[in-house]
Formats: C-alpha cells, sequence, structure tokens
C-alpha cells in the first residue's frame, strides 16, 4: 500500500514492528520476485503492483493462472484478512479494501482487448526468437527485412512476412550482390516456422491497429494508475511468442520514452512473469541486447521486475542490474537446487541476524528474504520479511464481470476490429497480379502474332497451291484445246478425205457413167454395125445390146484398176 509518500509492501521484526518500503525513487531500479512455486510470489506482486496504483504509475503484468484479475475488485473481509490486518496492525495505517483500474489484454482476443503489433515493428531479432531460427536464418531474415524497409513495403502481418520471403527468394540472384546471398533452404525454413506460428494462433498477434503503449500510460479519475493484465494463460503454452512479446513492449518503451534521469517515481513499471522463459532460449545477441536495455531503460522512468522461481534463471548480467529483490522460500533437494539456494543467498547483503541460506529454505508462504535499496540507491541488509495482504479480491473474476470490463473500455472500441492494411502481401499481389496481365498480354501478343503469321502462311499456301491449281487448270485446258484442236484437225481431214472420196466417187461415177454411156453407145454402134452385117434388124439389135453391154465390162474393169 501507499504510505508516508512510500510502498509500504512488508513489515520485519519479530513484533512486526519496522515497516519495508520501496523508494519511490528507487523503484525505477529494477528487481525480482523469486520463490518456488506456492510460496506467495503472485501476493507479492499483486501488492506492489496496487501500491504502485495507488502512487499514481500504471502497471503491466502478465496473468498466467489468472488470479491476477481479482484486482478490478475490492477484496472481501473475512475472519482470516481480520486476523491479517490486526497482526501488521493494517488498521492504523489506512488500509482498506479497494479496486483498482483493470485493462485486460490477450493476443489472443479471448480474455481481453485483442493486444497486437506489426512484424515491422517486432524487429528481425525477436523476430527470429518468437521463430526459433538459427543464427543462419536470422541473417537471412535480417536480410528480408532491409529488403523491405529499402523498398518501402509494410511488414504488417504474417502474410506479409511470407509474401516477401517469396519476392526476395525470387529475386535472389538480383539482390545477391547488394545484400548477400538468400538461400532458398534458410528462406523455406522461415516460411515453416511461420506456418507454424499461424496454426498455433501466433497470426493474431501480428496486424493492425497495432498497441500504441501510450495507452498503458492511464490513470483514473482518483489519480490511481491503470493496472493492464495481459491474459496469459494460453499465451504461455507459447513460451516464444510470450517472451518475445513481452521484450517487444520493453523495446517499445525503450524506443519511444524520451529520456527523464532519475524521476521522483516511475512512469511505468512492468512486471516480467515466468521470466525465465525469455532467457532459457535467447541467442548471445538478444541476451546483450536485453542486458543493455535492461540498463538504459531506468533513465526514462521504466522499472522492470522479472517474477520466477530462482534468481538463478536470471542472466549474470540482467541480475546486476536488479537492485530491489525480494526472495521467497526456495526447496534444495537436489545438488543442483542446494547450489541455485546458495546462488541465491549470496546475492543478499548478509545480515548477521541470521544465517541466509538456512532462512531461505525455512520460509513460509508469505514470507521473503527482502533488500531494498535506500533513498541513496545502496542496497539495504537482507531482512526477513513478512509480505502484507492485498487489498483487492484475492483469486479470479466470473467471465461476464471480465467481459463487461473489457467491453466498457474505451481501448476495446479502438483495437478490437482488427483491420488489413495496404501492405506488403497486397504490393505485391498487385504487382505479381501486373505482371501476370502483362505476361499475359505478352503470350496473347506472341499468339495473335504467331496466328498472324500462320495466317499468313496459309495464305501464301494456299495462293501458292491456287497458282499452282492455276497453272495445271491452264495447263489441261491447253493440253484439251490442243486435243480438241488435234481432234478437229483430224475430224477436219476425215471430213476432207470423205468429202474427197465422196467427190473422187461422185467423179468416177460421173465419169463412169459418161464413160458407160459412151462405151455403150460405141459399143451398140459397133454392135449394130456388126450386127447389120451379120443378119439385119436381128443381128442389129442384138449386136448393139451386146456391144453395149461388152464396152460397159471393159469401162468396169478399167475403173476398177
Amino acid at each position: 500500500m501507499f504510505c508516508d509518500g512510500k510502498l509500504y509492501f512488508a513489515k520485519t521484526g519479530s513484533d512486526l514492528s519496522e515497516k519495508i518500503y520501496l523508494y519511490p525513487k528507487m523503484a525505477n531500479r529494477h528487481g525480482f520476485i523469486c520463490g518456488a512455486t506456492g510460496t506467495g510470489k503472485t501476493v507479492t506482486l499483486k501488492v506492489l503492483a496496487e501500491s504502485f496504483s495507488q502512487m499514481g504509475v500504471p502497471v503491466f503484468l502478465a496473468d498466467v493462472k489468472g488470479d491476477l484479475s481479482g484486482m478490478i475488485k475490492a477484496g472481501e473481509d473475512s475472519e482470516n484478512m481480520q486476523e491479517r490486518i490486526r497482526r501488521f496492525g493494517l488498521a492504523e495505517d489506512g488500509f482498506s479494501y479497494q479496486a483498482f483500474p483493470t485493462a485486460f489484454f490477450d493476443i489472443f482476443a479471448k480474455g481481453g482487448i485483442p493486444l497486437r503489433t506489426t512484424i515491422s515493428e517486432m524487429g528481425p531479432q525477436l523476430m527470429s526468437a518468437v521463430l526459433d531460427l538459427n543464427d543462419t536464418q536470422t541473417d537471412v531474415l535480417s536480410v528480408v527485412y532491409k529488403i523491405a524497409d529499402d523498398e518501402g513495403l509494410i511488414l504488417s502481418d504474417t502474410k506479409d512476412l511470407k509474401a516477401i520471403l517469396q519476392y526476395a527468394s525470387e529475386k535472389a540472384d538480383e539482390y545477391e550482390l547488394e545484400y548477400g546471398r538468400i538461400a532458398k533452404a534458410s528462406v523455406t525454413a522461415i516460411v515453416r516456422a511461420i506456418v507454424a506460428l499461424e496454426s498455433e494462433g501466433g497470426d493474431q498477434f501480428f496486424g493492425e491497429p497495432a498497441i500504441n503503449v501510450a495507452d498503458f500510460f492511464t490513470t483514473d479519475t482518483s489519480g490511481k494508475g491503470q493496472i493492464n493484465v495481459l491474459d496469459s494463460s494460453s499465451l504461455i503454452n507459447n513460451p516464444r511468442l510470450y517472451s518475445a512479446f513481452m521484450l517487444y513492449l520493453l523495446s517499445e518503451l525503450f524506443e519511444v520514452m524520451p529520456e527523464i534521469g532519475d524521476p521522483e517515481k516511475p512512469r511505468i513499471v512492468f512486471f516480467f512473469d515466468e521470466a525465465h522463459l525469455l532467457f532459457k532460449t535467447a541467442s548471445a545477441a538478444l541476451l546483450e541486447k536485453i542486458e543493455q536495455m535492461i540498463k538504459l531503460i531506468r533513465s526514462k522512468g521504466v522499472g522492470v521486475y522479472f517474477v520466477t522461481q530462482s534468481p538463478g534463471d536470471i542472466p549474470d548480467g540482467v541480475i546486476a542490474q536488479l537492485g530491489n529483490k525480494i526472495e521467497h522460500a526456495l526447496h534444495a533437494y537436489t545438488p543442483a537446487e542446494r547450489k541455485a539456494l546458495k546462488a541465491a543467498a549470496e546475492s543478499f547483503r548478509e545480515n548477521p541476524e541470521f544465517d541466509t541460506i538456512e532462512l531461505l529454505s525455512a520460509l513460509g508462504t508469505g514470507e521473503a528474504i527482502v533488500s531494498m535499496l535506500d533513498e541513496k540507491g545502496i542496497p539495504q541488509a537482507a531482512q526477513h520479511a513478512y509480505i502484507l495482504p492485498p487489498m483487492s479480491h484475492m483469486g479470479t473474476i466470473s467471465d461476464a464481470e471480465r467481459e463487461q470490463a473489457i467491453k466498457v473500455s474505451n481501448l476495446y472500441l479502438k483495437y478490437n476490429t482488427p483491420v488489413d492494411p495496404d501492405s506488403a502481401y497486397e504490393f505485391l499481389e498487385r504487382r505479381h497480379q501486373q505482371l501476370t496481365e502483362e505476361l499475359q498480354k505478352q503470350k496473347e501478343e506472341a499468339a495473335a502474332e504467331k496466328q498472324a503469321e500462320k495466317e499468313r502462311q496459309a495464305a501464301e499456301k494456299e495462293a501458292e497451291r491456287e497458282r499452282i491449281r492455276a497453272e495445271k487448270a491452264a495447263e489441261k485446258e491447253k493440253e484439251r484445246a490442243e486435243r480438241e484442236a488435234e481432234k478437229e484437225k483430224e475430224r477436219a481431214q476425215k471430213e476432207a478425205e470423205k468429202a474427197m472420196q465422196k467427190e473422187k466417187k461422185a467423179i468416177e461415177r460421173s465419169i463412169k457413167s459418161v464413160a458407160s454411156t459412151a462405151m455403150g453407145s460405141v459399143g451398140r454402134e459397133l454392135g449394130h454395125s456388126v450386127g447389120k452385117k451379120m443378119g439385119g434388124s436381128f443381128g442389129k439389135t442384138l449386136g448393139g445390146n451386146i456391144g453395149a453391154s461388152l464396152g460397159r465390162n471393159i469401162l468396169g474393169t478399167l475403173f476398177k484398176r
């Protein structure tokens, strides 16, 4: 709770008379809340978040188990709570059950307002972490991001990323001299990882409208800071996406917030639950970036608190930047656990009143070893602390209560409906369509030219065939005319011959007739003369007939010859 201008969250001492504070000015020096499952980490987180809200500082936290949603409701009085209030003497400190302004978010848009970002804003390093790419594939993805940036292509969602990957792969030969080799096998592996992410629902996280981190910096009318709760009950099943998203938010805060030095209180506090997921699979380059960001982001008024089971889950370079430490009980049943227990104890400034290692293994639920930075930024000695109870509702809220809280938020109207902008996918689709149409046009023109050429050749062939047919027809006609002329000639010759024969015969007949008459007359005269000499009139007649007949026979014989 916020008390005396400080964050009062625990008490210490045998009679619980000494208050333990987190100084607002030191809250952006970061910290951790560690402890085994069931030791009270969630309650501690809740008490700190409520205190920051009371101080007017917005909070962003991940709700992995769903039991942080109760902060939207005031706590309920009970016998157990009355006993704790008396034990801590909270009535004198103004403790009261309170509700806190709470906004619910969910990447999968089930348990909260949809949270989205774009592929471009995520950046190649974080995107590689989400996709679990190796170093070579990460380099290829970085090159593809650079190509998209150089060509002014907006990468909004996963289909944009797949489109630019395919585009870069198709033009790999053209890009090689400027950007280096873009191996098709790496592109294929990246696309396969994107498809796997989409099948897990991760594609819902990428798109528009993208979250504006400024919307987390909200206070209600009473001045309480808004508690922004990310429903991570489903998201935690995809640890790469969960850790990459949380790191994206930190990165975005780091990018957009101005330097303000050491403020009197943080501008926002960020709780990273299940923090081991962030560091478990992070590459060396990503770890280096995280360390740098944690180191520098405090001067922008951002406090970061990692929540995990053991301080050993956090890299040394990061834990060195965490000034405020809250360690709940740690179990030490194995050599590895005993080693982690010892390392956790050594991270605290020694307190001669107790053995830190022994106490860490013996802490009860709600107890912790605490070391806060004092007003001068010096780590205080370890203290055996008892965490205060929260002022808000313990446990979850009903689905109806959650839905009502989501829909009455102004952010619901802003982010609920997804928007598909004119980005790389649409641009490349239009380019592909244009190229397809141009190619189709070229094909049609080529086909038309081919058809025209075919028709021209067919016309030439037909003309040639027609010429040949005409020549053959003319030749045939000529031959026919020649044959006809020959026949006509032959007919004329035959007719002439017939006419000559006929004329010859006519002449012969005429000659024969004349000759016959003449020979007959001569024969008759001769016969008459002979007959007359032979015997008078009868002899004359007989001699004439015989003479005429003989004359004709002689003439006939002559003509036959």
